[in-house]
Formats: structure tokens, C-alpha cells, sequence
């Protein structure tokens, strides 16, 4: 493999029903920085059927190339017409990184185009970054210590240990990338990409899957990716009916409840609103964690909040660690009152 010829940094621009992804304005974001390192360019690769004209909206994120391939194979996302072709597209046109989010899509398709493409896939990235492999050059070995390669950091061993990762002899080098982990930047209004049509031809096999019905799952539940502000309950709010002090709390702020996995575990909220390594990761402005311990696995998905309170009545809990504001006590007495106080405020004003 001739890896010099492998170059600019691509991002998959997952779409579904023709509105694109979140996590492809993030990807974008990042990977503007990466190109920046390598002085390199940023192209987004764009599946699906009549979606030509999403081009502009990667333009504004940070692509400076769109690569379209559009197609009725493409209208629904199944794994062998989308692995054909974003596998065809990265063996036409050599990308030096190529970034996937991790999504339900992106952990089916990204692990069967590396395969197809013959490189590594890091899975899950929570960091990444252009620099040397291996980090410390092994004694006596300097030489062999290589420069400008793309380090995968991704949590391992349940979340106990964080693992950089690198692939210094095969491209491109692949990543997923959990939603909410990268930073979009500001849309630059106006902007225009390069677009460029590929079609690599498409021959249904007995691996096209034939889809009879799609069937939208209806929910009134709010992404609490989007939220400003956050409620979030662990184990140690005690019941699934304890959580209403946490509702009356985000319903005073403005936010929304969530929770641990431990309260997903245990039946008493939805898998849509959990926080952490197995569930979202999160970046509100205030992030309240009520009766959660504060275990990596959760801290993984919600450290990067502006502003963290913690309430515990263990003084040694972990999340005291990442908290910048922590109260010891009872939930049960410290959330009523402090929802009051807030009431008074609102009303004073």
C-alpha cells in the first residue's frame, strides 16, 4: 500500500429521510482541525437519493468538497448498496482519514467498509488528535517512531482505562465517533463546497435486503443532547416516583430530567434519556447529577459540561471529583428546597 498517496481528511455525512445528522456538522468541526494539522482539505461523502442539494448545508459546516452519490439503491440506508458505495468511493479517490459517527448507522457501515477496504477502524473515539506513534519513541528505536498519524482515543476495559489508538501502516485510518463528543463550528453563511458526483454502479446480490415497511417510531421525548440545562438522577434518588423532585427541578430551570445507567437498569426511565459511555454523551451549560456515584462510564458522557453540581450524601463519591459545585446531604430535603428558592427567585422578578 502506498500510503503517500493517501490524502485530505473525509467525513461520512450521514442523512436520513433527506435532513442530514447532527453528528455530521460535528465530524466536520473536527475534522477541519485535523486537516489543519496535515494541511490538508476536508471533503463530506454524501449517500442517498435526490439529496444533491444538502451539498451547501456541509459547505457551511466546514467541508470544502462534497462528493455525492446519489441513487434509489441509496434512498433507505441497508448495509450492502451503502458499504458498496462508500467503499468504492474511498478506493477511487484515497482518503488519508475517513470519520464515521457512531451511530446505528455508522457502527454497522463503518466496520464493514474497513473490512472491505482492508484498513483498521477505531470504534467509539471519544479524542482525536495528529501527532507521533508511539507516543514515547522505544529506546534504540527512534527512527521507527512515526509522524502526522491520526491517535483514536476511545475508552476500554468498561470504561476503567482510556486507549489511544493508532494505524501507522494501512489508510485510511478509520474512526466512529460517539454524537455529542465533537464540537460543530459556527456556520459560515453562503459558503460553497466543490461538489462532485461519483457513481459507482450498483448489482442487487442476495445481500440487498428488501424492505417491505418502515415503520417511525413516535416519541414526545426531547433529545437531551439538546438541552441547556440538565436534571440528572442516579441510583440514589431510590425510586422511580423520587425522580418527580428531579421534574419539578428542570421544570423551574428550563431543562430536562435524564439519568444513569443504573435507573435505565432498573427500569425506571427510558434508554433516551440516559448519560454515559453505554448512553449519550452531553454538553448542557448546568449539568445537576443527583444521587449518581459518579462512575468513569458515566463521567465519560458528561464531563464536558460547562457547569457540573453535584448532590450526594456520600462526601466520597467520585463525581465530587468532576463537580464544580457539590452539596452532602439528602436529596430528598436539598432538591425540594432549592427548587423553592428558585420558584421565589422566578416569581421576584
Amino acid at each position: 500500500m502506498g500510503l503517500e498517496e493517501y490524502k485530505g481528511v473525509y467525513v461520512f455525512a450521514q442523512q436520513v429521510d433527506n435532513q442530514i445528522s447532527g453528528i455530521s456538522f460535528e465530524l466536520l468541526g473536527k475534522a477541519r482541525e485535523l486537516a489543519g494539522d496535515l494541511k490538508e482539505t476536508v471533503t463530506a461523502v454524501l449517500l442517498g437519493h435526490n439529496v444533491k442539494d444538502l451539498a451547501d448545508q456541509l459547505a457551511e459546516y466546514g467541508a470544502d468538497k462534497v462528493i455525492v452519490v446519489d441513487d434509489p439503491e441509496l434512498e433507505v440506508y441497508r448495509t450492502e448498496p451503502y458499504a458498496h458505495a462508500l467503499a468504492s468511493v474511498i478506493n477511487h479517490y484515497k482518503p488519508e482519514i475517513m470519520l464515521v459517527g457512531a451511530t446505528a448507522i455508522g457502527r454497522d457501515l463503518g466496520p464493514t467498509v474497513s473490512a472491505r477496504v482492508a484498513t483498521g477502524l477505531t470504534a467509539d473515539c471519544t479524542k482525536l488528535d495528529i501527532g507521533d506513534f508511539p507516543l514515547n519513541p522505544i529506546p534504540g528505536k527512534e527512527a521507527e517512531q512515526k509522524h502526522n498519524q491520526l491517535l483514536m482515543t476511545r475508552p476500554a476495559f468498561g470504561g476503567n482505562t482510556i486507549a489511544t489508538i493508532a494505524c501507522p501502516d494501512n489508510r485510511p485510518q478509520m474512526a466512529t465517533v460517539r454524537p455529542g463528543v465533537m464540537q460543530k463550528i459556527e456556520p459560515i453563511k453562503g459558503a460553497k463546497a466543490v461538489v462532485e458526483e461519483f457513481h459507482p454502479g450498483f448489482t442487487p446480490n442476495n445481500r440487498y435486503v428488501t424492505i417491505k415497511e418502515v415503520v417511525k417510531a413516535v416519541s414526545n421525548i426531547a433529545d437531551i443532547m439538546d438541552a441547556k440545562i440538565l436534571v440528572s438522577g442516579g441510583r440514589g434518588v431510590g425510586s422511580p416516583e423520587n425522580f418527580k423532585l428531579l421534574e419539578d427541578l428542570a421544570e423551574v430551570l428550563g431543562g430536562q430530567v435524564s439519568c444513569s445507567r443504573a435507573v435505565v437498569d432498573a427500569g425506571w426511565k427510558p434508554k433516551d434519556l440516559q448519560v454515559g459511555q453505554t448512553g449519550k454523551t452531553v454538553r448542557p451549560q448546568v449539568y445537576f447529577a443527583i444521587g449518581i456515584s459518579g462512575a468513569i462510564q458515566h463521567v465519560a458522557g458528561m464531563e464536558e459540561s460547562d457547569l457540573i453540581i453535584a448532590i450526594n450524601r456520600d462526601e466520597d463519591a467520585p463525581i465530587f471529583d468532576v463537580a464544580d459545585y457539590g452539596i452532602v446531604g439528602d436529596l430528598n430535603k436539598i432538591v425540594p428546597q432549592l427548587t423553592e428558592k428558585l420558584k421565589a427567585a422566578k416569581a421576584a422578578k
